[in-house]
């Protein structure tokens, strides 16, 4: 796991040379593949839903569209989790529940992101039913059953409760470890 107890804040304190080199140890090309970040994340066996989401995570992460991430991409999603404003923050998780891309997020499609995020971290105190409902009844004050991007960003900013659970549902930074610690390497298999 190669560094034993270092945060991801003290990877993202090291001097960025060092970190490209890392990138690159890991990535010689220097980009990651879809393939690759799921052979990292050790994703073999995974629900439909979790394959889902970590699919959706890869494509808002390779902002243009080219098929990778490239060490510069990699960097802005690193700084957005770790550093972005609330706002910056809750419109990427706004992108990634939307998973059809039609500007709204309905309650299928949220319970869908909770569900793999719950597979992949394997945590699964509340049922992601329990937490849609939960959101749903405090934001989507119009009850519609689908929430714009406005309403999703001031319900969460209104709901402290909401905030929290989102941020700590949303929280990526396992991914990033897995990623610049280099864990790829360890007990991967070849079941392809």
């Amino acid at each position: 796991m190669g560094a034993h107890g270092s945060s991801l804040d003290e990877v993202l304190a090291e001097d960025m040379h060092h970190w490209y080199n890392k990138f690159m140890r890991e990535s010689p090309s220097g980009l990651i593949t879809l393939f690759e970040l799921k052979t990292m994340l050790q994703m073999q066996g995974m629900t439909e839903e979790a394959n889902g989401y970590v699919d959706q995570v890869f494509f808002t992460f390779d902002m243009d569209g080219d098929g990778y991430i490239d060490f510069v991409e990699y960097i802005a999603a690193v700084s957005l989790l770790l550093k972005g404003e609330i706002n910056q923050k809750l419109k990427w998780y706004f992108k990634l529940f939307d998973q059809d891309g039609n500007g709204k997020i309905d309650r299928d499609e949220m319970e869908t992101i909770f569900k793999a995020i719950q597979d992949i971290t394997r945590s699964y105190d509340i049922p992601p039913d329990d937490i849609v409902s939960l959101i749903y009844e405090r934001i989507d004050v119009n009850n519609e059953g689908e929430l714009t991007l406005e309403e999703f960003i001031t319900g969460a900013k209104e709901h402290p409760d909401i905030m929290e659970m989102l941020t700590k549902m949303m929280d990526l930074t396992h991914v990033l470890e897995i990623i610049v610690n280099g864990q790829k390497k360890k007990g991967v298999t070849a079941n392809v």
